[in-house]
Protein backbone atom coordinates (compact mmCIF):
# COMPACT_ATOMS: atom_id res chain seq x y z
CA UNK A 1 0.00 0.00 0.00
CA UNK A 2 1.45 3.13 -0.47
CA UNK A 3 2.05 6.09 1.84
CA UNK A 4 -0.27 8.88 0.69
CA UNK A 5 1.05 11.37 2.78
CA UNK A 6 4.06 11.86 0.24
CA UNK A 7 2.08 14.51 -1.94
CA UNK A 8 3.12 16.67 -5.31
CA UNK A 9 2.67 20.14 -3.57
CA UNK A 10 6.28 21.51 -2.64
CA UNK A 11 7.57 18.21 -4.00
CA UNK A 12 11.38 18.98 -5.48
CA UNK A 13 10.60 16.06 -7.81
CA UNK A 14 7.01 14.85 -8.73
CA UNK A 15 6.65 11.95 -11.49
CA UNK A 16 3.10 11.35 -12.87
CA UNK A 17 1.71 8.50 -14.94
CA UNK A 18 5.95 8.17 -16.27
CA UNK A 19 5.53 5.29 -19.22
CA UNK A 20 8.77 4.32 -21.07
CA UNK A 21 8.61 1.73 -24.13
CA UNK A 22 11.31 0.25 -25.94
CA UNK A 23 11.44 -0.53 -29.08
CA UNK A 24 8.19 -0.50 -31.70
CA UNK A 25 5.65 -3.01 -32.67
CA UNK A 26 5.87 -6.56 -31.60
CA UNK A 27 9.32 -6.07 -30.11
CA UNK A 28 8.18 -2.88 -27.80
CA UNK A 29 8.37 -3.21 -24.47
CA UNK A 30 7.37 -1.29 -21.53
CA UNK A 31 10.14 -0.76 -19.18
CA UNK A 32 7.35 1.59 -17.05
CA UNK A 33 3.90 1.40 -17.13
CA UNK A 34 2.87 4.52 -15.37
CA UNK A 35 4.54 5.58 -12.18
CA UNK A 36 3.62 8.21 -9.74
CA UNK A 37 6.23 8.92 -7.32
CA UNK A 38 7.11 12.27 -5.37
CA UNK A 39 10.05 13.08 -3.68
CA UNK A 40 10.10 16.40 -0.91
CA UNK A 41 13.28 18.39 -0.48
CA UNK A 42 15.59 16.73 2.14
CA UNK A 43 14.68 13.30 2.03
CA UNK A 44 16.41 10.07 1.39
CA UNK A 45 14.77 7.59 -0.85
CA UNK A 46 15.99 4.00 -1.70
CA UNK A 47 14.59 2.67 -4.31
CA UNK A 48 14.41 -1.64 -4.60
CA UNK A 49 13.35 -4.16 -6.71
CA UNK A 50 14.00 -7.14 -8.83
CA UNK A 51 16.05 -7.16 -12.05
CA UNK A 52 13.92 -5.72 -14.92
CA UNK A 53 11.60 -3.78 -12.44
CA UNK A 54 12.06 -0.69 -14.18
CA UNK A 55 14.17 1.12 -11.25
CA UNK A 56 16.79 1.43 -13.45
CA UNK A 57 14.79 3.42 -16.16
CA UNK A 58 12.78 5.54 -13.91
CA UNK A 59 16.41 7.00 -12.24
CA UNK A 60 17.83 7.76 -15.81
CA UNK A 61 14.77 9.39 -16.36
CA UNK A 62 15.06 11.54 -13.09
CA UNK A 63 18.84 11.57 -14.01
CA UNK A 64 17.91 13.17 -17.43
CA UNK A 65 20.05 10.37 -18.59
CA UNK A 66 16.81 9.41 -20.55
CA UNK A 67 13.38 10.58 -21.48
CA UNK A 68 9.92 9.49 -21.18
CA UNK A 69 7.63 8.40 -23.64
CA UNK A 70 4.59 9.55 -21.99
CA UNK A 71 3.59 11.19 -18.46
CA UNK A 72 4.73 14.61 -16.20
CA UNK A 73 8.60 14.97 -14.51
CA UNK A 74 8.42 17.61 -12.69
CA UNK A 75 11.45 18.87 -10.78
CA UNK A 76 11.88 22.01 -8.83
CA UNK A 77 8.50 23.35 -10.78
CA UNK A 78 10.15 22.63 -14.16
CA UNK A 79 8.45 20.42 -16.87
CA UNK A 80 11.39 18.57 -17.64
CA UNK A 81 9.90 16.29 -20.19
CA UNK A 82 9.37 19.39 -22.17
CA UNK A 83 12.71 20.23 -22.05
CA UNK A 84 15.50 20.07 -25.25
CA UNK A 85 18.47 17.81 -24.95
CA UNK A 86 20.53 20.92 -23.77
CA UNK A 87 18.15 22.27 -21.68
CA UNK A 88 18.31 19.01 -19.86
CA UNK A 89 22.06 18.88 -19.88
CA UNK A 90 21.88 22.33 -18.07
CA UNK A 91 19.97 20.60 -15.34
CA UNK A 92 22.06 18.05 -14.86
CA UNK A 93 24.90 20.03 -14.75
CA UNK A 94 23.40 22.66 -12.01
CA UNK A 95 21.14 20.64 -9.96
CA UNK A 96 21.92 17.16 -10.02
CA UNK A 97 25.12 15.03 -8.58
CA UNK A 98 25.78 11.50 -9.98
CA UNK A 99 27.67 8.37 -8.02
CA UNK A 100 27.50 5.25 -9.48
CA UNK A 101 28.66 1.52 -8.41
CA UNK A 102 31.88 1.72 -10.77
CA UNK A 103 32.95 4.95 -9.31
CA UNK A 104 33.71 6.33 -12.52
CA UNK A 105 36.92 8.06 -11.89
CA UNK A 106 39.80 8.78 -14.56
CA UNK A 107 42.49 6.80 -13.60
CA UNK A 108 45.37 8.78 -14.63
CA UNK A 109 44.14 11.62 -13.08
CA UNK A 110 44.50 12.90 -9.22
CA UNK A 111 41.45 12.62 -6.66
CA UNK A 112 41.14 16.94 -6.75
CA UNK A 113 41.21 16.91 -10.87
CA UNK A 114 38.38 14.32 -10.44
CA UNK A 115 36.33 16.01 -8.48
CA UNK A 116 37.26 19.66 -10.02
CA UNK A 117 35.74 17.85 -13.73
CA UNK A 118 31.87 19.11 -13.50
CA UNK A 119 33.16 22.88 -12.38
CA UNK A 120 35.53 22.60 -15.62
CA UNK A 121 32.36 21.52 -17.45
CA UNK A 122 30.44 24.72 -15.70
CA UNK A 123 33.64 27.22 -16.66
CA UNK A 124 34.83 27.68 -12.94
CA UNK A 125 38.29 29.26 -12.70
CA UNK A 126 41.06 27.68 -11.68
CA UNK A 127 41.65 29.08 -8.36
CA UNK A 128 37.59 28.32 -7.63
CA UNK A 129 37.87 24.94 -8.73
CA UNK A 130 40.93 23.85 -6.28
CA UNK A 131 38.92 25.85 -3.54
CA UNK A 132 35.59 23.81 -3.84
CA UNK A 133 37.41 20.37 -4.85
CA UNK A 134 39.78 20.40 -1.62
CA UNK A 135 36.55 21.62 0.56
CA UNK A 136 34.30 18.54 -0.91
CA UNK A 137 37.43 16.15 -0.55
CA UNK A 138 37.67 16.80 3.09
CA UNK A 139 33.96 17.15 3.62
CA UNK A 140 34.25 12.97 2.80
CA UNK A 141 37.07 12.67 5.38
CA UNK A 142 40.07 12.42 2.40
CA UNK A 143 42.10 16.11 3.16
CA UNK A 144 45.48 15.43 2.32
CA UNK A 145 44.66 12.85 -0.36
CA UNK A 146 44.06 15.18 -3.05
CA UNK A 147 47.06 14.41 -5.07
CA UNK A 148 46.46 10.55 -5.14
CA UNK A 149 44.98 8.36 -7.78
CA UNK A 150 42.66 6.11 -7.80
CA UNK A 151 44.99 3.19 -8.09
CA UNK A 152 46.65 4.81 -4.86
CA UNK A 153 43.27 4.78 -3.37
CA UNK A 154 41.11 1.58 -1.84
CA UNK A 155 37.75 0.96 -2.72
CA UNK A 156 36.34 2.80 -0.15
CA UNK A 157 38.34 5.83 -1.04
CA UNK A 158 37.50 5.91 -4.29
CA UNK A 159 33.61 5.78 -4.02
CA UNK A 160 34.58 8.90 -1.42
CA UNK A 161 36.29 10.75 -4.15
CA UNK A 162 33.41 9.84 -6.41
CA UNK A 163 30.74 11.59 -3.65
CA UNK A 164 32.98 14.26 -3.57
CA UNK A 165 32.56 14.98 -7.25
CA UNK A 166 28.86 14.35 -6.97
CA UNK A 167 28.57 17.40 -4.26
CA UNK A 168 31.01 19.63 -5.49
CA UNK A 169 28.62 21.66 -7.25
CA UNK A 170 26.22 21.76 -4.50
CA UNK A 171 23.00 19.93 -6.32
CA UNK A 172 19.82 19.73 -4.98
CA UNK A 173 19.86 16.21 -5.85
CA UNK A 174 21.79 13.44 -5.34
CA UNK A 175 21.29 9.80 -7.16
CA UNK A 176 23.41 6.72 -6.41
CA UNK A 177 23.30 3.64 -8.39
CA UNK A 178 24.26 0.93 -6.41
CA UNK A 179 27.05 2.95 -4.55
CA UNK A 180 27.85 0.48 -2.18
CA UNK A 181 27.70 -2.65 -4.74
CA UNK A 182 31.71 -2.64 -5.41
CA UNK A 183 32.75 -2.69 -1.32
CA UNK A 184 33.33 -5.20 1.18
CA UNK A 185 30.47 -4.46 4.17
CA UNK A 186 32.45 -2.28 6.40
CA UNK A 187 33.39 -0.26 3.45
CA UNK A 188 29.46 0.06 2.47
CA UNK A 189 28.48 0.89 5.70
CA UNK A 190 30.99 3.57 6.27
CA UNK A 191 29.80 5.09 2.68
CA UNK A 192 26.29 4.91 3.77
CA UNK A 193 26.93 6.75 7.36
CA UNK A 194 28.80 9.57 4.82
CA UNK A 195 25.62 9.62 2.73
CA UNK A 196 23.16 10.06 5.50
CA UNK A 197 25.36 12.52 7.11
CA UNK A 198 25.14 14.51 4.13
CA UNK A 199 21.10 14.39 3.91
CA UNK A 200 21.06 15.03 7.80
CA UNK A 201 23.68 18.07 8.33
CA UNK A 202 23.04 19.33 4.46
CA UNK A 203 19.56 18.57 3.50
CA UNK A 204 20.58 17.15 0.45
CA UNK A 205 17.89 14.89 -1.31
CA UNK A 206 19.14 11.63 -2.04
CA UNK A 207 17.78 9.02 -4.41
CA UNK A 208 19.38 5.68 -4.33
CA UNK A 209 18.90 1.88 -6.62
CA UNK A 210 20.09 -0.77 -4.59
CA UNK A 211 19.17 -4.28 -3.91
CA UNK A 212 20.49 -4.52 -0.42
CA UNK A 213 17.66 -4.62 2.26
CA UNK A 214 20.70 -3.30 4.77
CA UNK A 215 21.77 -0.80 2.83
CA UNK A 216 18.47 0.96 2.18
CA UNK A 217 17.50 0.39 5.80
CA UNK A 218 19.42 3.72 5.95
CA UNK A 219 17.43 5.42 4.19
CA UNK A 220 14.13 7.42 5.54
CA UNK A 221 11.68 6.06 2.88
CA UNK A 222 11.82 3.01 0.43
CA UNK A 223 10.04 2.53 -2.61
CA UNK A 224 9.41 -0.63 -4.52
CA UNK A 225 9.33 -1.63 -8.68
CA UNK A 226 7.64 -4.50 -9.66
CA UNK A 227 7.06 -5.20 -13.06
CA UNK A 228 7.19 -1.09 -14.30
CA UNK A 229 4.68 0.13 -11.59
CA UNK A 230 5.22 1.17 -7.70
CA UNK A 231 4.34 -1.70 -5.86
CA UNK A 232 4.82 0.26 -2.44
CA UNK A 233 6.17 3.74 -1.25
CA UNK A 234 6.48 3.20 2.58
CA UNK A 235 8.74 5.27 5.32
CA UNK A 236 11.36 3.66 6.88
CA UNK A 237 10.04 3.66 10.80
CA UNK A 238 13.64 3.85 11.84
CA UNK A 239 16.29 4.39 9.63
CA UNK A 240 20.13 2.91 10.41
Amino acid sequence: MNDTSVSAEGAIIALSGITKTYGQGQAAFQALRGVDMNVQQGEFVAVMGPSGSGKSTAMNILGCLDTPTSGEYVFDGVHVENLTRDQRALLRRNYLGFVFQGFNLLARTSAQENVELPLLYRGEDAEARHHMARAALKSVGLDGWEHHTPAELSGGQQQRVAIARAIVTNPKVLLADEPTGNLDSKRGHEIMELLVGMNRDHGITILMVTHEPDIAAYAKRIVHFVDGLVESDKHNGEPR
